[in-house]
């Protein structure tokens, strides 16, 4: 194991043997030492730099490089100008060298007009010019300005791309998603020799991943002479970003069976195929692999057991991978922030949010996009205020995912003028309009969704299924039979008519105006009808008093434990109360039904504590007390609980809960007293 030496003890070497160097070699020695090692605090690089320049030693082609890099490392721009200036002046602009490093320093603090310039301003350039400017353009997201140089490498220069042209280029083909390109490279690599390099197939498989083609993925990662852990990663994580998740957890299978050991980069990668398939047992076997392994602690692996164990509803688990986490980044913050809204825990996001700030990190959009919707579900209107002032300060008020998350919170909370204040000052797209959209349809200005719905479509934007239910919900509640009508014949006209939630949108909207003709017939086109479409249409006959035909269609329609599930939503309505003595004539025909819906219920879901209560309500609804104290009692020897209700209140800054069920005198009595 190579013997470690602190950058003291190395700056002390350096004093020691300076009265004897009248060279800039050691000079160069040691500001490459510190590069390498990147100590440079407080401009400490620079700082021996510029005592080199004061003892008069003149530096070389060898000082300036690693100096660049400091520059570029610590986004010096000034400093890198000025040495670009020195490195003029002492003649040395034509070094092929230097103007490599100056091309990568200027692409590496983004300003890519002067990366151009010094590009073509090089005199002489080599192969490493030519991949320079190549990964300047494709790191800064510039591909098609990458894919330009390549052609004119390839063409019009005498230059031969090698293995890190390839490297370089391919991740941009795959992320513009052109495959022929890709196949291109491929071909251009056999010709040149380099088909057999394994960083070459690791890059070919990740680039026709993300072209979405898993037949080439695949065989490229099977034609590989030689594989290492990327190549195996880079297959996984390509079949899992196609949606691919068997054949990656099939993959994952043969890893092990070749007797790899997987990296955190396997480990996270597996965990989040495995939480997309909703193995979660398996997922929590790979923790306890990574445990074994003592990996756990990588920020990769953590972030994404956090994400796990939030997605299989256990956020305690997620809360302990957390607070075991050696270092946290925001990443990890917001992957916590995200397991406490998931799970409903809406005030611990909260709190977590003022944690976050207090230990120094600063939350980035997603942190405030994460936690807003906590704050429009409980109605927490001034910590949503105090979100967005944070968000004017950071700057993130212009970002379109927050700008949306806030109009959202506003909308929930019932703010609608603020709402409608954010979504004035900010970027808009569907999803703005859409918030607002369902936001009035719900209130009695809801011509207002109407009007922003022509609006979208007068300025271009498309409308979506959102869109759609939206405004339908707003004349279904309104008694606006016109223009939902007119609604539906641009649903037809868009061709939205065959998407489920839609026609439940319009089915609701004819049911609830009489309409019974014309909800039949959109009944009837409905070709693949979920619980909520059955649900719909047996309440309409039920109101309609069609006990015999209710049960004719119930039966004829859904698998057997959504017609229980049905039958049970479709009796809970005034006067047809199967569940007891109905207030129809066919009484005993129905309690005969209820006796055989609530005995299979209770056997496919005995734990299931909403049953019960519906029972118990169509009970007492009926009159029959005995009966619905009964099911309670049942309810309770079967151990089936059901959620308490909670309330938030705000006063003096905190946030108290109370809970169905709490003593007052236990409460503290300025909470609740006038």
């Amino acid at each position: 194991m190579p013997l470690l030496i602190p950058p003291s003890t190395c700056h002390l070497l350096f004093q020691q043997a300076l009265p004897y160097s009248r060279t800039p070699f050691l000079w160069n020695i040691f500001i490459r030492a510190l590069s390498i090692a990147r100590v440079n605090h407080d401009g400490f690089q620079f700082h021996i730099y510029n005592s080199m320049l004061r003892t008069r030693i003149k530096p070389d082609a060898h000082t300036f490089p690693f100096v660049l890099k400091a520059c570029a490392d610590g986004f010096c721009f000034q400093k890198g100008l000025e040495i670009h200036g020195t490195v003029i002046k002492t003649g040395f602009g034509s070094n092929v060298l230097l103007g490599n490093t100056l091309l990568s320093f200027y692409g590496n603090c983004g300003d890519l007009r002067e990366a151009r310039k010094m590009f073509e301003e090089m005199r002489e350039r080599d192969v490493v010019s030519w991949n320079t400017v190549l990964g300047v353009f494709s790191v800064n997201g510039f591909y098609l300005e990458a894919l330009i140089f390549f052609s004119v490498m390839n063409f019009s220069s005498e230059m031969k791309p090698n293995m890190v042209t390839f490297v370089t280029l391919l991740p941009v083909c795959g992320r513009v998603g052109n495959i022929r390109l890709v196949a291109q490279i491929q071909g251009s690599a056999v010709k040149v020799g380099l088909n057999f390099e394994v960083t070459i197939g690791n890059a070919l498989i990740d680039a026709y991943g993300k072209c979405l083609s898993s037949d080439d993925s695949k065989r490229v990662f099977y034609e590989m002479v030689d594989k290492n852990g990327v190549s195996w990663n880079a297959i996984i994580t390509s079949l899992a970003h196609m949606g691919l998740n068997r054949d990656a957890l099939d993959m994952f299978r043969l890893m092990m069976e070749v007797g790899l050991t997987p990296d955190s980069i396997t480990i996270s990668s597996m965990i989040a195929v495995l939480v997309e398939l909703e193995i979660f047992n398996l997922a929590k076997e790979i923790h306890g692999f990574s445990l074994r392994f003592r990996i756990e602690h990588d920020a990769f692996i953590s972030n994404t057991l956090i994400d796990m164990y939030a997605k299989a509803g256990h956020p305690s688990a997620a809360s302990n991978v957390f607070h075991q986490m050696n270092l946290r980044n925001v990443v990890s913050w917001n992957a916590m922030v995200a397991n406490f809204v998931q799970n409903r825990l809406e005030s611990a996001a909260i709190e977590l949010l003022r944690k976050m700030q207090a230990q120094g990190e600063v939350p980035d959009s997603i942190t405030l996009t994460n936690v807003l919707p906590a704050c429009g579900r409980v109605g927490f209107l001034r910590n949503g205020k105090e979100i967005q002032g944070r968000t004017i300060r950071l700057g993130s008020n212009y970002d379109l995912f927050v700008s949306n998350a806030l109009t959202d919170m506003y909308a929930n909370c019932g703010h609608l003028n603020l709402a409608q204040n954010v979504f004035s000052t900010s970027i808009k797209d569907e999803v703005s309009y859409n918030i607002l959209i369902v936001g009035y349809s719900q209130t009695s200005e809801w011509p207002k969704s109407v009007s922003l719905f022509s609006e979208m479509g007068l300025i271009g934007m498309k409308h979506d299924v959102v869109s759609f239910m939206g405004v339908i919900s707003a004349c279904s509640n309104q008694a606006a039979l016109k223009q939902g009508k007119e609604i539906h014949g641009l649903v037809a006209r868009s061709h939205f008519h065959t998407h489920l939630f839609v026609s439940n949108s319009l089915l609701d909207f004819y049911c609830r105006y009489g309409e019974v003709d014309t909800a039949r017939k959109l009944f009837d086109q409905i070709k693949h009808k979920d619980v909520a479409s059955w649900n719909l249409w047996l309440r309409k006959l039920s109101q309609q008093k069609c006990i015999t035909l209710v049960w004719s269609i119930f039966l004829a329609g859904l698998d057997y434990w959504k017609r229980l599930k049905n039958l049970l939503k479709a009796c809970r309505l005034p006067r047809i109360l199967i569940f007891g003595v109905l207030y129809l004539e066919h009484a005993e025909f129905s309690k005969m039904l209820s006796c055989w819906a609530a005995e299979n219920l209770f056997k496919l879901k005995p734990q299931h504590a909403g049953y019960y209560t519906v029972l118990s309500n169509m009970y007492a609804e009926a009159g029959k007390w005995d009966e619905a104290n009964r099911v309670k009692e049942l309810m309770k020897s079967r151990g089936a609980s059901k959620k308490p209700g909670c309330s938030w209140v705000h006063i003096q800054d905190q946030v108290h809960a109370f809970v169905t069920g709490d003593r007052m005198e236990r409460l503290d009595p300025s909470l609740w007293l006038a």
